[in-house]
């Protein structure tokens, strides 16, 4: 006892205490409390205090209630009634508070409120590990910011650092986006995040998931790694790969990794791979890259290419770098291609092919191959199928005719130019127009090495007939190779959680950004 205004040693209303009365003053193994009445029982090593107590431990912590409770056998402390625990870095409000100082650890059961310079926290109960500075939530737990709302189930949070550790199912919501784990990181003082169980990032038109998460709210950036899922709900379309990078203020989205799309195309899916595959820009004005190796597969349409550009502003979808295209039975080739989609309806409606350009099928009976080669193609679509093209400037022709199933002439020719009309993806008519000199010839009279147009190539074998087509053999064997990977990794037992590589070295490669935080 260091100091009081009055001493009860006889006259005492709790049997064996000493009771001291007012500016009471007490000191032991570093504690030091201050209250208006206290309770001493010496054998026991005890006191209880009333009025306005104040305990503080040096000059880390410090703690105010209405009344206390101190084991100095044991150093246990029990304090209620409007308490307020402090350190440099936050202060916890709540009813009642258990502080056992042998082990550094505070403990409540009762709703309880901590703040520091950047968040304020309320949960039904918390443990705080004073020389971690580490509060451990294990009940219905808000972390409130200016900027965003975390809530959880389980979760620890270091006030110095301003380090969270979710555990169990989790959410973080705020007006840009809305994330849910089972498993997490977030850095609430320098706002990036790393989740890796059961993980999703909602932004307004798309939900992004993969089995690892990282998240930048100063830049809106997330990345995904490893079964990345990307689900665009105002495009209708769904992004796949084993790696993403989102940035939400440019509304962009980078796929790798056996990259691909399914896009709901008139009640069909039109699936699109490429090596890496870029869309940006806002809904209206969207453009989708990719590139190399594009392959994409529609029931009627399919083809290959080596990149890609689709704009929704135009309608326009370029194909370039040897471009083949299927439509039935319809090889069409050239050095650049166009499809053009009607705006308004989003519909398939026309056909460009720019330079050495070529439409051709396979004879039925296996004679041979109808051409037909221009400088230039121009072909209408009508419900995805082909039913009028136009080939100009320095055109031919090579066609197989029959009479009653069998092979009649093989007509070949050259004009200014060449319409085609089709039925159900065939040829029905050919039309030529202006400076025409064609030759019918029975099959014996013209050799082999005639029968085929200058330029023109089959590429049958490479035709896509499936959605599983899409894919290369190498990045197919990448794809097997990280679903393999996924598959050990779930088997592993829980460990716990840690921020990765790209999280802990983020300040390091970023030093503008550090002045700004």
């Amino acid at each position: 006892m260091e100091n009081s205004d009055f001493v009860d040693i006889q006259q005492n209303d709790i049997p064996g205490a000493i009771r001291y009365r007012g500016n009471v003053r007490l000191l032991h193994d570093g504690v030091r409390m201050n209250c208006n009445t206290a309770y001493l029982f010496q054998k026991e090593n005890y006191v209880l205090a009333f009025g306005d107590v104040k305990m503080n431990q040096g000059d880390t912590v410090f703690m105010d209630s209405k009344y206390a409770e101190y084991r100095g056998n044991t150093k246990f402390a029990f304090a209620t009634g409007n308490v307020v625990m402090r350190d440099p870095k936050m202060t916890l409000t709540t009813d009642t508070i258990n502080f056992d100082r042998r082990i550094q650890q505070a403990y409540y059961t009762t709703y309880g409120t901590i703040k520091d310079q950047e968040n304020t926290l309320r949960s039904k109960s918390g443990r705080y590990y004073l020389d971690q500075k580490k509060f451990q939530f294990l009940t219905a737990v808000t972390i409130t910011n200016p900027k965003y709302v975390i809530k959880s189930n389980h979760l620890d949070y270091y006030s110095n650092s301003g380090h969270s550790y979710l555990f169990g199912p989790s959410t973080i919501s705020s007006k840009e986006n809305f994330i849910y784990t089972e498993k997490g990181f977030y850095d609430t003082k320098k706002n990036f995040a790393h989740f890796v169980k059961n993980s999703y990032i909602k932004y307004n038109n798309r939900l992004i998931e993969g089995d690892s998460l990282y998240y930048d709210r100063n830049r809106e950036f997330a990345s995904a790694t490893r079964r990345v899922r990307v689900t665009d709900s105002i495009n209708k379309s769904i992004a796949r790969g084993h790696y993403a990078e989102v940035y939400r203020n440019q509304d962009s989205l980078m796929m790798t990794g056996r990259a691909y799309t399914a896009t709901l195309v008139e009640k069909d899916t039109l699936y699109m791979h490429g090596k890496k595959m870029l869309v940006t820009g806002k809904p209206e004005n969207r453009v989708v890259r990719a590139f190399p190796n594009v392959r994409f597969y529609k029931i009627d349409l399919s083809g290959k290419c080596d990149s890609l550009h689709s704009s929704e502003k135009t309608g326009i979808t370029k194909l370039i770098g040897r471009p083949v295209l299927w439509n039935g039975e319809n090889q069409l080739t050239g050095d650049v291609m166009h499809l053009i989609s009607n705006t308004q309806t989003e519909k398939l409606d026309s056909l460009k092919v720019l330079n050495n350009a070529f439409i051709a099928s396979k004879d039925t009976l296996g004679n041979g191959y109808n051409q037909v080669k221009g400088v230039n193609l121009y072909g209408k679509f009508r419900d995805n199928k082909l039913y009028e093209v136009d080939l100009v400037k320095n055109t031919e022709k090579i066609y197989f005719a029959y009479d009653k199933g069998e092979l009649a002439a093989i007509d070949k020719g050259v004009s200014s130019a060449i319409k085609l009309e089709l039925e159900d993806n065939k040829i029905n008519t050919i039309t030529s127009f202006k400076n025409i000199q064609s030759d019918s010839y029975p099959e014996k009279e013209l050799p082999e090495n005639a029968r085929k147009l200058r330029g023109f190539i089959w590429r049958g074998d490479e035709m896509i007939t499936k959605m599983e087509d899409i894919f290369p053999p190498e990045e197919q064997l990448y794809h097997e190779k990280q679903e393999k990977a996924g598959a050990i990794d779930d088997a592993k037992k829980p460990v716990p959680m840690e921020p990765r590589k790209e999280t802990l070295e983020y300040d390091k490669n970023n030093p503008s950004q550090n002045k700004t935080q």
